[in-house]
């Protein structure tokens, strides 16, 4: 740490960041930020780390896309904006509320603006967005800890898991080396970040290993805390959202225990018991109002992290599950079974399917909970369905894919008007390769631009592989793809052989044909 306390300018962070998408090499990218950690000042750390992986310490500004890259500001000629000078602001962005509160945050997002120079207002830009891609995100940065502050990066690692907050463990790691890492231990009604799961391969690779399969419901993850009357619900993100659940809150305080941390989804489900459409559920996650639909939405666990004063995380899964068992009730859990038959699996796994779920997990009965990493003890299996569809449009890129034609617009062939509709985007599954070559290809179908995108004659085909779709009222197809990406350009077809609005509209659940 520096023995002067002066603040660090914005500038510092946002050269640093540049760099960092510059280069490559994993190790020299985490250098460069730990050398940045070092500089800063202790109070400044928690921020920094924030921005640089895109989360700022407030998480939730109440600030939208369009709000922020409607802005045209002048840009400041010199750097004088600094780090905790964000942090403030960011913090009145999030205090704003009730009536005339889009007015003050425009006017809070302006005057922040007027004090960044170009660079800093594109970074603020990728921030207050959730688009920063510097290639050193969370893994990266807890590499970057490690070196900065000299501790090891598995005691980072674990630390992160159970704060959930990475900048506050900086911060930590910043004052108290080792020592202090290793103090920090799992909270009952703080969130941890979530174990992910690695996609897997079909069910018959996979035996004749004993393996706990569950189904991969259609819903959103939840984490569910209780510590005696008290019950806090977060996302997979780490957002808070107990007033929006106020089923499941009810739930869990019935459950015969005073303090425990639950892992599962949330569904809306139809009256028959079948999931509806995806975006209903998430209808109860709120919106910039916090405001949500009066949809029914239930929990369903799986895993079991904490026990009345008793940390799980480190016992396996099936210890985990057998004391989940005890908690919930079996309506709500999520239906699973222990088996090394491929057959028994291949049948449960059509069952998933059949009541209208995205598929199945496969995971080590032995695994331990590794929070916030994806390894090969869990391992999610789902048919992948592929599509060709017609390009429509390429907005440019941000962070390492500035000066790219990246996110490109996607249209189904509409045979009744003889057009297409647009259905989505994506900017997933693109390589280096693939950008470089939209770069120079797009502008030859060019129709029309304008600062964000360009708009292109409907004539590239792509495969896109996803996971499914969605009813969506933002396109005028009434649907929606869900977790797109580039498989591959298909230069020989046409666009008159392009999958059909009305193929994407029959993967809608419950969908009948007209």
């Amino acid at each position: 740490m520096r023995s002067v306390a002066l603040p660090t300018l914005l500038n510092e962070l946002v050269s640093t960041s540049a760099e960092v998408t510059k280069t490559s090499s994993r190790k020299a990218k985490a250098a460069l930020l730990a050398k940045l950690l070092r500089q800063l000042e202790t109070g400044e750390v928690a921020t920094a780390v924030g921005l640089l992986i895109g989360q700022p310490r407030q998480r939730w500004l109440g600030v939208g896309f369009v709000s922020v890259f409607n802005l045209d500001i002048e840009p400041a000629t010199h750097p004088t904006l600094t780090i905790d000078e964000v942090d403030a602001a960011f913090s009145s962005l999030q205090r704003a509320g009730g009536a005339g509160s889009q007015k003050s945050r425009n006017d809070l997002l302006t005057g922040l603006m007027k004090r960044a120079t170009s660079s800093e207002q594109a970074f603020l830009r990728q921030v207050l967005t959730g688009e920063v891609r510097q290639g050193a995100l969370g893994g990266v940065l807890t590499e970057a800890v490690a070196l900065g502050f000299e501790v090891p990066p598995e005691v980072v690692r674990r630390a992160s898991m159970l704060r959930g907050d990475l900048g506050q463990v900086a911060e930590v790691a910043a004052v108290g080396g080792v020592v202090g890492l290793e103090s920090i231990g799992l909270r009952v009604l703080t969130p941890i970040q979530p174990m992910l799961a690695s996609p897997g391969a079909a069910l018959p690779n996979i035996f004749p290993e004993v393996t706990s399969i569950e189904w991969k419901l259609d819903g959103a993850r939840i984490q569910v805390h209780r510590l005696n009357d008290e019950v806090a619900i977060f996302t997979r993100n780490l957002n808070n959202i107990t007033e929006r659940m106020t089923e499941v809150v009810e739930a869990a305080l019935s459950f015969r225990a005073k303090a425990f941390v639950l892992d599962g989804e949330a569904m809306a489900l139809r009256d028959d018991g079948t999931p509806q459409p995806f975006q209903e559920t998430m209808s109860r996650f709120g919106t910039e109002e916090r405001v949500f639909a009066e949809v029914p939405v239930l929990g369903f666990f799986f895993d079991l992290l904490h026990l009345d004063g008793v940390d799980l995380i480190d016992e396996p899964l099936h210890r985990r599950q057998e004391l989940l068992d005890e908690l919930v009730p079996l309506a709500q859990l999520i239906p699973r079974v222990l088996t090394s038959n491929a057959d028994e699996a291949a049948t449960f796994a059509q069952g998933a399917l059949a009541a209208g779920h995205e598929g199945v997990m496969l995971k080590d009965p032995e695994s331990r909970y590794e929070a916030g990493r994806r390894g090969k003890s869990w391992l999610k299996v789902k048919p992948v369905h592929t599509y060709d569809l017609v390009v429509l449009a390429a907005e440019w890129g941000h962070g390492r894919r500035s000066g790219y034609l990246s996110n490109i617009h996607l249209g189904a062939r509409d045979p009744a008007t003889g057009g297409f509709v647009m259905v989505g985007k994506t900017f997933k599954g693109m390589t280096d390769e693939m950008l470089g070559w939209q770069t120079e290809h797009f502008p030859t179908l060019e129709t029309h631009r304008d600062r964000w995108a360009v708009y292109l004659r409907p004539e590239q085909v792509v495969e896109i592989a996803l996971d499914g779709v969605q009813a969506s009222t933002r396109y005028p197809g009434g649907v929606a793809l869900r977790f797109a990406r580039v498989k591959r350009y298909r230069f020989d077809k046409a666009p008159a052989e392009a999958d059909t609005i009305q193929t994407l509209q029959a993967l809608l659940p419950g969908h009948t044909p007209s």
